[in-house]
């Protein structure tokens, strides 16, 4: 064995090997243990949000669709109401104030349950991310002290 009076960090001699050894087998296990499990886990979250910007996107499709419905028949009833209006201009004037209340207030109502199920799913998909990234968390915790955490 040769004794090297240069004192560095790093010195060329037997012990570089064993370190090099060591050190790729360390690697080896934390890539095991620690990155592949969080990379899972990663992998797993990105794809969930991609569905939900999907679901997002067709229920905003929907919406604009159910809108559009909406428009048209708020177009007939004003037609309707128009023509009794001139066919019946004492009596249906009344008439037709009631047909294009009614159809209002029904496009408020379904209006309004669409939004309302918009909502709900965003509530729902927001408490299912927040379980979630809880999870991960936890994982990652776990991970680093390497030891169960408590409930």
């Amino acid at each position: 064995m040769e004794i090297v009076s240069n004192i560095a960090l790093i010195t060329i001699n037997g012990t570089l090997f064993h370190q090099l050894i060591a050190f790729l087998i360390f690697v080896f296990i934390m890539n095991r243990i620690m990155f592949r499990p969080l990379q899972k886990v990663m992998g797993e979250r990105d794809s969930f949000i991609e569905k939900i910007k999907l679901e997002t996107v067709d229920a905003a499709k929907e919406l604009e669709h159910l809108t559009d419905e909406l428009k048209e028949r708020e177009s007939a009833v004003r037609t309707k109401a128009m023509e009794v209006r001139r066919e019946l201009e004492a009596g249906g004037s009344q008439e037709a104030t009631e047909i294009f209340t009614s159809a209002n207030k029904e496009i408020e109502t379904i209006k309004e349950n669409a939004e309302n199920e918009i909502n709900a799913r965003i509530l729902e998909a927001r408490k299912h991310l927040q379980k979630e990234s809880e999870t991960l968390v936890v994982n990652i915790m776990e991970n680093l002290l390497n030891r169960r955490l408590a409930p």
